[in-house]
């Protein structure tokens, strides 16, 4: 009997009788699938850490399991093609015919007659745009894919197609081939060395170093560093008016870029603007951090960066308030202290009267372009990164920015500095954007989850930040906030979501340009931008703002300062640059700015 058993069991165990066979056939425990899932996931993360093919491959998938809907879309693309070899036949003929697919606006590639009036690179650009065109239609059409993931496999796309342009080769350039035998070869040994003193640069060069410098023709507005510490310096501008306005601007620069972006070239220049209205400027220069600072935390930014320039600002000017700035991470800042600031010190005793903002994002449900750069596996891999070295290499994080226009920010660089032999113009906002900086890991790593990819600042007492809880609702101080039409890093319907959260009364101004062009925007004539501008209603939404907004030809500047002046005291004479507790400890621009 016990022989019977144990064979039996034997049996079953090799499944050799019907009822092991039938055991055996069962489905399998749900943990084998969770395992095989993460094995799955480990070899996608390590075969593609950032997601960059996951978004397209998904797509693919998603039009594989939706057959009606790509045989409509291979009908749609099937008439476009047989429009595009009717024209190929009229031009091969040399008849007349009109392009059927024409560049989308700001698409400059083409720009140049011979792309249209010759036969051959007509038909090669047409059929480059046929082709590029239906396929990022197709992606951002795909069915059963959310709209991130539709707008990431278009985003990778799109790249490798910028990349595959005719433009962007010799032998599919006209324009570059007719240059070449123009010179005599003079553009192409030209394009060589601007290739190789990228190579060496080690980046695609967008100005020539040597035609700025830091302190001698940007940022030479005068001034004094009058206080530091290990984050920042603060700058103390000297007046240029005989007599102030009594309540100190205190100004939150980003630290993903240099300051001086507001004090660049003398006619540019924000900082020179505000001094000539006889506004008493403070500003932040920040520390370019390296590995020795990589457990700073935001706690440090808030506290030893924007709660102390305030301070410093109140003691020097012996003001009860400040007027505070806060330009795009720098403004992002700017509205957490000032959640901080109310809570910690109650609305009636806080030192900020009112405040502006310059492209600021608190809502990050759609933070632009940037978004295909943030979801999970990406961002663990750029903790992993940044705990490994101690911070984000800033250069890292300029290539990427880069990537969100390659054709404008990238590939227009090549063709005119490597085919064309080109030397690339003076550009003060160039220079300044190719100074990149880096990013402490501890900081960088909470901002990134805790705002782009759990979007909790929006989320009443969902954050702490240096032992207060942060609620945007306690905000009651007047606000100004200005966005601008073509931003592609803090779109303006987006950074409009503040008005939805706190309470004083704001205006807001939508300018035209994009990121760095909408704010720096100087007053000319005649006027070469425009503005929309109204008082926002925290039932508004951005377009019902919008449609009752009025539209103004020029610089919002004069705006902002019809607001702000009636709100920063009467005049008083004229303050020195330093004084005996705030002595001056090294002339603007600083020397935190010229750190590599």
């Amino acid at each position: 009997m016990n022989q019977k058993i144990g064979g039996a069991a034997k049996r079953q165990a090799r499944g050799g009788n019907g009822a092991g066979q039938a055991r055996s056939a069962a489905p399998r425990p749900p943990e084998f699938y969770k395992t095989l899932h993460r094995m799955n996931e480990g070899l996608a993360e390590a075969a593609d850490p950032l997601g960059l093919a996951a978004p397209i491959v998904h797509a693919q998938l998603a039009w594989l399991a939706h057959p009606q809907e790509l045989a409509e879309r291979a009908m749609r693309l099937s008439s476009d093609l047989w429009r595009l070899q009717w024209h190929t036949w009229n031009r091969a003929a040399g008849l007349p015919s009109t392009d059927p697919i024409e560049p989308h606006q700001g698409d400059t590639r083409f720009a140049d007659p011979v792309w249209t009036e010759s036969p051959t690179w007509d038909l090669i650009k047409e059929w480059y745009l046929a082709f590029t065109h239906h396929t990022q239609d197709m992606l951002y059409e795909t069915p059963a894919l959310s709209s991130k993931e539709r707008r990431r496999a278009a985003f990778w796309w799109r790249n490798w197609l910028n990349a595959v342009a005719p433009t962007n080769f010799l032998l599919t350039n006209p324009v570059a081939l007719r240059k070449a035998v123009e010179s005599g070869g003079a553009s192409l040994m030209r394009g060589f060395e601007n290739f190789f003193a990228d190579l060496k640069a080690g980046d695609i060069r967008m100005t020539d170093p040597d035609d700025f410098k830091v302190g001698e023709n940007l940022a030479v507005t005068p001034g004094a560093v009058i206080f530091r510490n290990r984050l920042l310096e603060i700058i103390h501008y000297a007046p240029s008016q005989p007599r102030i306005h009594a309540e100190p601007v205190v100004i939150v620069t980003p630290w993903i870029n240099k300051f001086y972006v507001l004090d660049l070239t003398p006619k540019r220049s924000m900082i020179r603007f505000l001094l000539d209205q006889g506004l008493d400027v403070f500003i932040t220069s920040w520390k370019n951090p390296d590995a020795s600072m990589h457990e700073l935390t935001f706690d440090d930014y808030l506290l030893e960066g924007v709660d102390t320039i305030v301070r410093v600002a109140r003691e020097f000017t012996a003001a009860r308030q400040v007027h505070a700035v806060g330009y795009c991470i720098g403004g992002t800042a700017l509205a957490m202290y000032m959640a901080w600031a109310n809570r910690r010190h109650g609305e009636d005793a806080v030192p900020v009267a009112d405040w502006t903002l310059f492209t600021t994002l608190v809502d990050f449900h759609k933070p632009g372009d940037i978004e295909v750069f943030i979801d999970k596996s990406s961002i663990d891999y750029l903790d992993n990164k940044m705990a490994q070295k101690g911070y984000l290499d800033g250069a890292e994080m300029a290539a990427s920015f880069r990537l969100l226009r390659s054709n404008s920010l990238i590939w227009q660089y090549v063709v005119n500095g490597w085919l064309y032999g080109e030397t690339p113009p003076p550009f003060d906002v160039l220079y300044w954007n190719m100074d990149s900086t880096r990013m402490p890991y501890a900081m960088h790593a909470w901002y990134l989850r805790e705002l782009y990819l759990h979007n909790r600042l929006i989320q009443p007492n969902a954050l702490e930040v240096a032992g207060e809880k942060l609620d945007l609702s306690l905000i009651r101080q007047p606000m100004y906030a200005v966005a601008a039409e073509d931003d592609h890093i803090a779109p303006w319907r987006q950074t409009f979501a503040i008005n939805n959260h706190v309470v004083g009364s704001r205006r807001y101004v939508l300018s035209s340009s994009g990121h760095i062009l909408g704010i720096l925007n100087p007053i000319v004539h005649p006027p070469k931008r425009r503005y929309w501008v109204a008082d926002a209603r925290r039932s508004d939404t951005a377009d019902s703002w919008h449609q009752r907004a009025e539209q103004h030809q020029g610089s919002w500047w004069e705006d902002w300062m019809r607001w702000l002046k009636p709100r920063v005291g009467p005049e008083v004479e004229a303050r020195p640059v330093a004084n005996d507790s705030f002595p001056a400890l090294c002339p603007a621009p600083g020397s935190y700015v010229l750190e590599p």
